[in-house]
């Protein structure tokens, strides 16, 4: 494009800018007293001086955003706000103290005073009535945050920072809403490029391009074993940790967006990197989904120091990818470029889990990518969102896509797991359950939560040990209950989480003094015994026969947990000073399925059959080779669609 076409461009998009702006004063009322409007990220912020005039109409606001087509919030002018102390006590006398108010904060950069509680919903009141009245009263608008049932150190992390950062995130905000509220060029044609995670499972990103438009969905690492960080040459093609980067013929600052499905390090592992090297740009992702990235991403820096590697990146990476997240709803459409629109849907994968329905262009094509994802039952969530507006090609994951991938009954392998965790335990033994931290161990929670302080056979009266990240996870689910199951939700509102049960402990001390106790059940990350706390108990445990280890995940190709499934009797593992010795397997070794986030064969088919509206064309993922291949298949047969595997690096024209 030449520099007399960019600045007709530029010119053309601060009229409209000057024109929208227009529009949205002449629709407020004139007693609002209109301050100013202007792009916040995708939204639009609208600064009055009289909030009254707008709160009083409940319909106003979202009238606006109606015609408008975009989020709008509206804000209070810097001069019409209450001086911070005087509307804290305002606060405290119109929000009950049942709420259980634990911090308030007051933001000046955004106009805002930032709510925590134990109770949001009292804080909120009736159709919203306390925050109206917080707002006409002092001029601040409200944001409730929920406090964790449990004790955490990632939320209140997170929020600290986003609280000492305010001025950065209010520019950073701004330049992004100028970015994508360019004048919309007309695309004519739309492509996507694998750069990982195609026929393999691991470092997940697909590349979506059209000639105005670059972003990336997903950014991550290989969960095998032996990756130490910057150790291994991120650019080298013959490297299978990280994603295909170097060879989309992009540089990095030309990336106008990552959208990241979940919280999970093979599908944002690799993003910090980006903010490393340059990158500057918006991460969508849900609102779970940002406290995760914080908790599983610095773990798996300190795990790479612990283990003699040089992480990719540091904390202070993290930290820049963290501010520069942009949170978003189910359900909430947001504009992420100037032809792009973004909306999550539930995929019942993981807390916070999001299939991604992109629609580009004015109707030009509308894309599904369902990130990893759950089309059956569990104790967290609902299973994975069916109905869109528009799909013309589906992007699926294909982790158990096989043809003998069929999972049992839920009811069978909740009894399989139950019977034999009571079988190794009247037999004097201890029982093993390596988890991922985030999404297997708060499963596994609630089904032994659920027996063990039941009347039936199963309840037993041991100990079940938490250990690694487990405890912060579950911290994490409970500031989020709106995102799981309507049942476990009012549990935890009414202040009777399951993750707080009476049976579980946690674990502070020495692990040693773990195994010298007599029978318990110990659920420990990670879950492909790669490191972290199971694999400590697992070299403790590995010579006993009494004892058992229960995998009720996904174990990689070429992880430990693989190669013990495969039967191996006798493996190599690095002691204290890191030599290796060798370990002879004699502990149990049970794998109970049913339990996986991922969906089985009958489950991905039934998510296609019921998908609305269908698709044209279907491109598997996120599997192995012979996975991968072998759903296309079935799913072209069935479907009456073109369906394919690409491999990575393959580049597809959608359109």
């Amino acid at each position: 494009m030449t520099e007399k076409a960019e600045e007709t461009i530029e010119s053309m998009t601060k009229a409209r800018a000057t024109e929208l702006f227009e529009k949205i004063k002449e629709m407020l009322p004139a007693d609002a007293d209109f301050a100013k409007a202007e792009f916040e990220g995708p939204d639009i912020v609208v600064y009055i001086k009289n909030p009254k005039a707008v709160y009083e109409d409940e319909s106003l606001i979202k009238g606006i955003a109606s015609t408008i087509k975009r989020k709008l919030i509206v804000r209070s002018d810097s001069s019409a706000l209450m001086d911070p102390e005087e509307a804290k006590g305002v606060i405290e006398e119109i929000v009950p103290k049942e709420a259980v108010i634990s911090g308030v904060r007051f933001v000046p950069d955004f106009s805002e005073v930032r709510i925590e509680s134990l109770k949001p919903g009292l804080v909120i009141g009736k159709r919203g009535a306390r925050l109206k009245e917080i707002v006409v009263k002092t001029g601040w608008t409200p944001k409730v945050l929920r406090t964790p049932t449990m004790e955490s150190e990632t939320i209140p992390g997170v929020r600290q920072m986003l609280f000492k950062e305010a001025e950065f995130r209010r520019k950073f905000l701004t330049s992004v809403g100028k970015k994508i509220n360019n004048v919309i060029l007309k695309s004519e044609w739309l492509k996507a490029t694998a750069l990982g995670g195609f026929r393999e499972v691991g470092r997940s990103s697909l590349l979506l391009e059209t000639p105005h438009s670059k972003i990336i969905i997903d950014c991550g690492i290989s969960p095998e074993p032996g990756i130490k960080g910057a150790d291994a040459n991120v650019g080298s093609t013959n490297n299978k940790a990280f994603p295909y980067l170097d060879t989309a013929n992009i540089s990095i600052n030309e990336i106008d967006a990552v959208v990241l499905t979940h919280g999970h390090m093979d599908h944002m592992g690799f993003i910090p990197y980006l903010f490393k090297y340059g990158y500057d740009g918006p991460v969508y992702c849900t609102p779970p989904t940002r406290d995760l990235a914080a908790l599983s991403l610095t773990d798996y820096t300190r795990l790479v120091v612990r283990s003699g590697g040089t992480p990719l990146y540091d904390e202070k990476d993290i930290r820049k990818m963290l501010l520069h997240m942009i949170p978003r709803d189910y359900g909430e459409v947001t504009t992420i470029t100037d032809e792009l629109k973004l909306t999550y849907h539930n995929a019942g994968h993981i807390l916070g889990s999001a299939t991604v329905h992109l629609h580009v262009g004015e109707g030009m094509y509308n894309i599904v990518h369902t990130g990893d994802m759950k089309y059956g039952f569990t104790r967290l969530f609902d299973p994975a969102s069916t109905k869109y507006p528009r799909v013309d090609a589906l992007f699926i994951e294909s982790t158990y896509g096989g043809h003998n991938d069929i999972s049992k009954s839920r009811n069978d392998s909740e009894m399989e797991l139950m019977e034999t965790i009571k079988r190794t335990v009247d037999n004097g033994g201890k029982v093993l359950i390596p988890v991922f931290a985030v999404g297997r161990s708060q499963e596994i929670q609630l089904v032994l939560e659920n027996y063990m302080t039941g009347n039936g056979k199963y309840k037993m009266d041991i100990p079940v040990f938490l250990d690694g990240m487990v405890l912060e996870a579950s911290a994490i689910h409970t500031a989020y209950p709106e995102y799981m199951k309507e049942s476990l939700r009012n549990r935890i509102l009414n202040n009777r989480s399951p993750f707080e049960s009476e049976i579980f402990e946690v674990i502070k001390g020495e692990r040693e003094n773990i195994i010298e106790q007599g029978p318990a059940i110990i659920v420990a990350s990670s879950g492909m015994l790669n490191g972290g706390a199971s694999l400590e108990y697992f070299k403790a445990l590995a010579d006993d026969p009494k004892n058992t280890v229960i995998f009720v995940g996904y174990n990689s190709a070429n992880s430990l947990g693989r190669r013990l499934q495969n039967g191996t009797s006798e493996i190599a593992l690095p002691d204290v000073d890191g030599k290796l010795e060798s370990l002879k397997i004699r502990l149990n070794i049970k794998t109970v399925d049913g339990f996986s986030g991922h969906s089985d064969r009958h489950q991905l088919m039934s998510f296609v059959d019921n998908l609305r509206p269908r698709p044209s064309t279907i491109f598997t993922m996120h599997g192995e080779e012979s996975k991968c291949d072998d759903l296309a298949r079935a799913l072209g047969k069935r479907e009456h669609a073109d369906s394919r595997s690409p491999m990575n690096l393959d580049t597809i024209r959608l359109k």
